[in-house]
């Protein structure tokens, strides 16, 4: 077993202020499951899969996250609600407090790294205060060899204190008791108040999208990628619920990574990642077999419900609906070894449209694609959140508006020149709605969309006519194999033509109106991208009978 508590030979944890702790270095998953078990912290399932409970976080805190505003950073930033500062002296502060609450305590020390390429290699240590925190990270960084630990020097640290929560955080630029808070120039990442997990991944790969494009013209992307048998690379971007995890999972190539990835000027997609940080809520073997079965020893499943027998019920989302589990990538059988690969063919934006108006598959130009990229639209359908009654639109920058420190036009900007220099295929699959709105037509069948993304891979759409959408703008294929082609233009599948029409015009509006706060920085190409017309037009024209 790798890291089995390899102890590097410069360990010395009182050179960051951490003082008579009882650390253990680089335990294994073995190990670090059985301290969990004895610390009553967490519990086994029937096939012994360590399950815990992350209290009172059970998903990221966006309105908690704050970036230290310094020398590096200032001008550099998108400051804003995503992006929110604090000043280095309020840092140096709670660092200081979360080291004198780590300081005597038993420890967990993790050394890894991120980012698959050698060429961008960075080594993280993580601290944390449970021994399933530092499990996680064994999962989702990038594990190093035994002769890497021995000398093993970081460039960021991460302290992980679920347990301390700031008592007067006004005083010290938070909101409330738990933050996390990442700063650049000391390059330490601050977890505290919150065990969710997610947080430490997170926090790493926020600031790698600060990095990589200011610093080594290296594109970040929230995505998940394969590659063929020919060498041939697609990238798969989508927000939850659009089906990036499930697409990108093809028995007939090899998953590269399912979450973050970057895009080389040398036109190398590289993994960020060692491991994957799925959705568990309604999982079934049937629907998400490589998921369901690399929930083994080894994978770690946060805030499960418990059936009598042992097994997990994830159809219970009683403790809440963002239900995990985390496993190192291995557990999946076709990966690429190691998990970079050049030569990206197709860039698949996923959206799950729920008011049924985009067409299941489009073909994007330069300035379209950069658009949709910055728009980052799904749908949220009557029943994920409180009020939610019909279809409402919902946008989120560069498909991870949450982790992107620099405004979204210069991660925009970046991808069309990479695609236009790489002679990159870029299409818009919508995984939602066909023949009407949520709650009216159905959802677009699963066979159906990855016969169209296995058309396009196999090169089939590069043979048929397209036609342009009258409203979004957007290219149709006329035919797809395996495909009806009455569903190919959505507005066929509508019995009423003038309600396609009009809801057509509704979304396209909500684009607009979104897009309104980027427009200012955004190139003429990239807003002639949006949809072609807006609520002010009127389509009696295009209406087809």
């Amino acid at each position: 077993m790798k890291n089995f508590s390899i102890i590097p030979k410069n360990a010395d944890l009182e050179k960051y202020g951490l003082k008579d702790v009882q650390p253990h270095w680089n335990l294994s998953p073995e190990e670090l499951q059985k301290l969990t078990i004895q610390k009553g912290m967490g519990k086994e399932t029937s096939n012994g899969t360590l399950a815990v409970n992350t209290g009172k976080f059970t998903g990221r805190s966006p309105q908690d996250r704050f970036l230290v505003k310094d020398n590096y950073t200032k001008d550099k930033v998108w400051w804003g609600k995503i992006n929110k500062p604090i000043e280095p002296l309020q840092f140096d502060v709670l660092q200081n407090e979360i080291l004198k609450y780590l300081s005597g305590k038993e420890i967990y020390v993790r050394d890894g790294y991120v980012c698959a390429d050698p060429k961008y290699k960075m080594n993280v240590r993580t601290v944390t205060e449970f021994p399933w925190s530092n499990m996680f990270v064994y999962n989702m960084f990038l594990r190093p060899e035994i002769k890497e630990l021995e000398n093993f020097e970081e460039d960021w640290l991460i302290l992980c204190a679920p347990g301390y929560v700031c008592p007067n955080p006004s005083a010290h630029g938070i909101r409330q008791g738990n933050f996390s808070i990442l700063n650049f120039t000391k390059k330490v990442a601050l977890v505290g108040g919150s065990a969710y997990t997610g947080e430490m991944k997170k926090g790493i790969f926020s600031a790698l999208n600060l990095i990589l494009p200011s610093d080594q013209n290296v594109l970040p992307m929230h995505c998940s990628a394969n590659v063929g048998e020919d060498g041939d690379t697609a990238i798969f971007f989508g927000l939850s619920g659009t089906g990036k995890t499930t697409l990108s999972a093809d028995p007939n190539r090899k998953l590269i990574g399912d979450d973050e990835h970057g895009w080389t000027e040398d036109n190398n997609i590289f993994n960020f990642e060692g491991g994957c940080y799925a959705k568990a809520i309604d999982l079934t073997e049937e629907k998400e077999p490589d998921i369901f079965r690399a929930i083994k020893p080894g994978a770690l499943l946060e805030n499960v419900i418990f059936k009598e027998d042992g097994e997990v019920d994830y159809m219970d989302a009683s403790i809440t609906q963002n239900t995990r589990v985390c496993y190192p990538i291995d557990h999946i059988d076709n990966i690429q070894i190691p998990s970079y690969a050049k030569n990206p063919k197709n860039i698949f934006f996923l959206t799950c449209d729920a008011f049924g108006v985009l067409p299941p598959v489009s073909k994007l130009t330069p300035g379209q694609a950069a658009y949709h990229f910055i728009s980052g639209y799904t749908a949220k359908v009557a029943g994920t959140e409180a009020g939610i009654t019909e279809p409402v639109p919902s946008f989120s920058a560069c498909f991870g508006a949450p982790f992107m420190p620099l405004h979204p036009t210069v991660y925009a900007e970046m991808l069309s020149k990479k695609m236009q220099d790489a002679n990159v295929n870029v299409w818009l699959i919508n995984t939602g709605w066909s023949g009407g709105p949520h709650g009216v037509g159905s959802r677009i069948k699963l066979k159906y969309t990855r016969a169209m993304i296995t058309a396009i891979l196999n090169g089939d759409l590069e043979k048929v006519d397209f036609e342009q959408h009258p409203i979004f703008g957007l290219f149709m294929p006329k035919y797809c194999p395996n495909v009806p082609t009455e569903m190919l233009d959505p507005m066929n599948t509508w019995l009423q033509k003038g309600g396609y029409v009009s809801k057509a015009i509704q979304l396209a509006h909500s684009f607009h109106l979104n897009f309104e706060k980027f427009a200012s920085q955004a190139s003429e190409q990239i807003i002639e991208g949006g949809p072609l017309i807006d609520e002010h037009h009127h389509l009696s024209e295009n209406i087809k009978n």
